[in-house]
């Protein structure tokens, strides 16, 4: 029988909590500055997050480092996701501002998760406090929680491989450093120089410092979160709207590619398949709906038709879930893309969620592949990437997690039927919950699922963490074979 290295795993949950509460305790000095209610479950909520993780660390502290392997990496970083949805609701729940059980660890879910969508109906009325700390759920979930850590705790040293495999996404990771702790703090420092750069640009717009801090937390992390009811829409701004959309963009960029850019290395950008083809769905998609809205006459001005259709398609591809406008009011066809955008998602290596472009671009240059050797079938013809020859087990990979993702997708969508759901709604939920994008297709479309049944709730709950740790970590860890040695 496989013995599970368990104190390793406390160890690492413990790191994980200490350093948690303390963006609590950060949540709960916005509080405290703004004289809020919500100061007193902050901070207990901190202190009960802190006192779980100091418990944690004394009982793993000890933990033998030279056995380690992807299973501790697999079941820590699953805990880490599920515990710290758990007590990151505290603060929702002891404050009576999201009163049910179920609501709260969903919201917070889908807080680190960057799904986005929410139970909360009357969102402005909430204290600063509460709002920062929603905001700061998806700014962490969106870097990854573990990314984090290590990138802060070099005491992890070799064993920090395991970790940030089974939490950072993408097909493979492109180590462009030699230690994974320095890829990490590399990741984090562009991550947090891009948020700055956007509340900067936010502030100088109409909106005030606090909103601009929070909105900068949730777009570069394409989480979604507004403190807004009706999101960026609020503002009426065609400026806010271009920032935000450009920076959704940049959120949605294999982080590795921005990292070189900064260096200098611009043409690396341009070589990169997965970056054209993003780019140049956002573009067509763009293209098409701005026709569409202004065939319909949906939209008068160009401008306008322009600026609203690439604000949502690229809110829709890069899972981020802003809204500015209903778009189920745009017809069919745009529903049609809606979908392809939601399973599609952003670059490999960036915040977004979905299927990932990079396993797109490979899904459909092997099917060409495939069609060529039908009239050659002696013929070699290896399936490229960025001038590259992708190996055989990449793209058998590839299409093993299509297949889990899109089985997943169905798995999730019968049991919302059964849950007394109607078929493209339950569709539309279970494809926007595993590509953690928030907005779903008819009454769900705003990201709303308050008026979710409870089961429904707890299995959108599911399908936002294990599309959040890209399937196959959660997935594997459900198979009894895991367990055993």
């Amino acid at each position: 029988m496989f013995r599970l290295n368990i104190r390793f795993v406390l160890k690492v949950l413990g790191l994980m909590h200490i350093i948690e509460s303390f963006f609590m305790l950060g949540a709960a000095g916005v509080a405290f500055f703004n004289q809020g209610d919500d100061l007193y479950p902050l901070l207990l909520s901190c202190g009960i997050m802190s006192g779980a993780g100091i418990l944690f660390y004394l009982t793993g502290r000890t933990a033998n480092e030279s056995r380690i392997g992807g299973r501790e990496g697999m079941v820590a970083v699953s805990l880490t996701w599920t515990l710290f949805s758990f007590f990151g609701m505290m603060p929702f729940y002891l404050g009576g501002y999201i009163p049910s059980f179920t609501d709260a660890y969903l919201e917070t879910m889908a807080g680190f998760t960057t799904t986005g969508s929410t139970v909360l109906n009357h969102i402005e009325t909430l204290p600063r406090g509460i709002l920062v700390w929603r905001s700061l759920t998806q700014w962490q979930g969106g870097i990854g929680i573990i990314v984090f850590t290590i990138a802060l705790m070099p005491l992890f040293g070799g064993t920090a491989m395991q970790l940030f495999d089974a939490e950072i996404s993408g097909i493979t990771h492109e180590h462009f450093m030699p230690r994974v702790t320095q890829v990490a703090k590399r990741v984090f420092g562009i991550y947090f120089v891009m948020t700055c750069i956007l509340i900067l640009l936010l502030w100088a717009g109409p909106m005030d410092l606090f909103d601009a801090v929070n909105h900068g937390l949730t777009t570069i992390s394409t989480g979604g979160y507004s403190t807004k009811d009706t999101s960026i829409a609020y503002w009426h701004s065609p400026y806010i709207e271009y920032v935000i959309g450009i920076f959704m963009c940049l959120g949605a960029t294999n982080i590795t590619l921005v990292y070189f850019t900064c260096k200098g290395n611009i043409k690396k950008l341009w070589h990169d398949d997965e970056f054209r083809w993003f780019y140049s769905i956002v573009f067509i998609c763009t293209a098409l709906v701005t026709v569409w809205l202004m065939f319909m006459h949906l939209k008068d001005n160009p401008e306008e038709a322009f600026r609203k259709s690439f604000f949502q398609v690229v809110s829709l591809i890069t899972s981020t879930g802003f809204g500015i406008e209903n778009y189920m009011q745009w017809g069919a066809f745009f529903t049609i893309i809606a979908l392809m955008l939601m399973v599609t998602g952003g670059c490999a290596g960036s915040t977004a969620g979905g299927l990932k472009m990079g396993r797109f671009v490979i899904l459909v240059k092997n099917m060409f592949a495939e069609l060529k050797k039908q009239t050659h079938p002696n013929a070699l013809i290896p399936v490229r990437v960025s001038g590259r020859v992708v190996p055989s087990h990449v793209v058998q990979r590839v299409q093993t997690f299509a297949f889990a993702y899109m089985s997943l997708a169905i798995v999730g969508c019968t049991v919302l039927v059964l849950d007394g759901l109607v078929f493209d709604e339950a569709l539309g939920l279970s494809v926007s919950a595993i590509g953690n994008i928030g907005p779903a297709i008819g009454k769900y479309a705003s990201g709303n699922y308050a008026d979710l049944p409870v089961l429904s709730k707890w299995v959108v709950s599911f399908l936002m963490m294990t599309g959040r740790l890209e399937i196959f970590t959660i997935l594997t860890i459900l198979l009894p074979g895991f367990w055993k040695q």
